[in-house]
């Protein structure tokens, strides 16, 4: 694969709330991560379950987006998860894009996308698919980079477990470990949000990834995580990010 490096340090973090929920929210959260934090993230679209869930307020909330970048210089991220959500994402100069762990499953919904970034070298990050399926994680990825997609990066956000144990997903540590030995190139950063699915187990998740070296982290942040309109149990405060961050022993 053609990747170009785009990850210029580590740990290179990514964070901000589960869900883009006003502009307000936005702004409280990104001015107070904006000199811990390289990219700033926030779902326009949230794939849930149940219809009757909060699913995002989607294109509305993309001007949100563009404020944070405005007024506090850092980069955008999101979710899409359809072409069309490409289309709007890249209208509104949004500056990276990630897929989902839904989507990746599908190679058909990775192909839709490729071909609607084809042509706008962006760096998109790709989570892993819900179940340890290596080989799924790995094709969205060559799929992509054969659309002209070379800014590449995976996301370990763990993998669905029947059984009950401390995390929301289980790590399966050894799968980006293995990813890695098939794309050496490609920059691996962890979801421990995702993992741990408790705030109060990120900063332990955070340092698995780093003692594995895993190259950066996305850190699901809210000024006020009770209220949140989705995954309230794991977000954490700007405050709780920065402890977490200086907390890091990088070896």
């Amino acid at each position: 694969m053609k990747t170009e490096s785009f990850i210029k340090k580590q740990p290179y973090i990514i964070a901000g709330p589960c869900s883009a929920e006003s502009e307000s929210q936005l702004l409280q959260v990104a001015n107070k991560i904006k000199d811990i934090a390289d990219v700033f993230r926030a779902g326009c679209w949230k794939p849930r379950t149940s219809p009757n869930s909060f699913e995002g307020f989607g294109k509305r909330s993309l001007k949100w987006l563009q404020k944070v970048q405005n007024e506090t210089g850092l980069k955008v991220i999101t979710e899409v998860a359809t072409a069309k959500h490409v289309e709007l994402c890249l209208s509104a100069g949004i500056d990276m894009l990630w897929i989902g762990a839904r989507t990746t499953v599908n190679p058909f919904y990775v192909q839709e996308i490729a071909e609607a970034i084809k042509g706008v070298n962006i760096p998109v990050f790709v989570k892993n698919p819900i179940h340890p399926e290596i080989g799924l994680w790995l094709g969205a990825l060559e799929r992509l980079d054969k659309s002209g997609v070379h800014k590449l990066c995976a996301i370990h956000r763990g993998f669905y477990n029947y059984k009950k144990t401390g995390y929301r997903n289980d790590p399966k540590w050894e799968v980006p470990i293995k990813l890695r030995e098939y794309v050496s190139h490609i920059p691996i950063i962890c979801d421990p949000s995702h993992i741990a699915g408790n705030a109060s187990l990120i900063e332990d998740v955070s340092q698995i990834a780093m003692d594995i070296n895993l190259d950066g982290l996305m850190i699901e942040t809210h000024a006020l995580p009770q209220t949140a309109l989705s995954d309230s149990e794991q977000q954490v405060t700007p405050k709780e990010l920065q402890k977490i961050l200086s907390n890091l022993i990088l070896r």
